[in-house]
């Protein structure tokens, strides 16, 4: 059974890869922040649905943890899963803000770089020394790193870095037939940055080729069949879900 961890699985899109993978046969180890309800919740529908899921409390945004969250997920590997190792991480954890760039503060920059650039970088490094030989590493970037957004600047240029990151990922990781990939999700339906009203949602599928915005799973389905070795192929990419957002 291949293993996979994905940050901010509570809820979103993290929620719903952690249900993709499993129906795909994988273990999950979901990760929340602040809603272990919410975490406990996809646990349940994992092993209800004969799967085999645990959930861990992780702050992707203070990398001082992450020594103490990689002995916890050795733990529960080999009490779980009887293994030393895991093969994936989703690095998914994440939020919104949405100011111009005369508004934002240094605070709030600070806690959108830890989270979606600092974050994924030092979690990563922390958990390698885990990851099987031939694992896979996805990045959760943006289409607003693509489309300027007014009001997103620092959340689009840290997910730009990612995306960039990411290629670093796949060049060094390389010798260990670890790859590296990001999805880049456009207009979605989740509570990110507060959600979606119908006016907001109504512009965005305005903008999309499809009409609509998008749905949780159809970017946590894309995650899923990304991990598998039917797409072992794909490597160091940028993969935009976004229906043809703005094109």
């Amino acid at each position: 059974m291949k293993i996979v961890i994905i940050t901010g699985s509570s809820r979103g899109l993290g929620a719903s890869t952690a249900l993709k993978c499993a129906e795909r046969g994988m273990g999950v180890i979901v990760t929340y922040n602040a809603n272990p309800e919410r975490a406990g919740e996809v646990v349940d529908t994992i092993i209800a649905q004969g799967g085999k899921a645990v959930a861990l409390k992780l702050d992707v945004a203070d990398s001082s943890t992450f020594d103490e969250f990689r002995k916890t997920v050795s733990s529960k590997l080999e009490s779980i899963w009887e293994r030393q190792t895991f093969d994936y991480l989703v690095n998914n954890a994440g939020y919104g803000l949405y100011n111009p760039i005369s508004t934002v503060t240094h605070e709030q920059f600070d806690g959108l770089f830890n989270v979606h650039l600092k974050g994924p970088f030092f979690l990563t490094q922390t958990l390698l020394p885990l990851m099987e030989d031939g694992g896979h590493v996805i990045n959760l970037t943006s289409a607003t790193s693509r489309v300027a957004t007014a009001g997103v600047a620092p959340y689009a240029a840290f997910k730009g870095g990612l995306e960039v990151l990411t290629r670093y990922m796949a060049k060094e990781f390389g010798e260990r037939r670890i790859r590296a990939n990001s999805i880049a999700p456009g207009a979605i339906r989740t509570e990110l940055g507060g959600g979606l009203n119908d006016e907001f949602e109504a512009l965005l599928a305005g903008q999309t080729a499809l009409g609509r915005v998008g749905e949780p799973e159809e970017v946590g389905g894309v995650i899923a069949s990304l991990l598998s070795d039917e797409n072992r192929w794909i490597n160091a990419q940028n993969i935009e879900v976004a229906g043809g957002y703005i094109i």
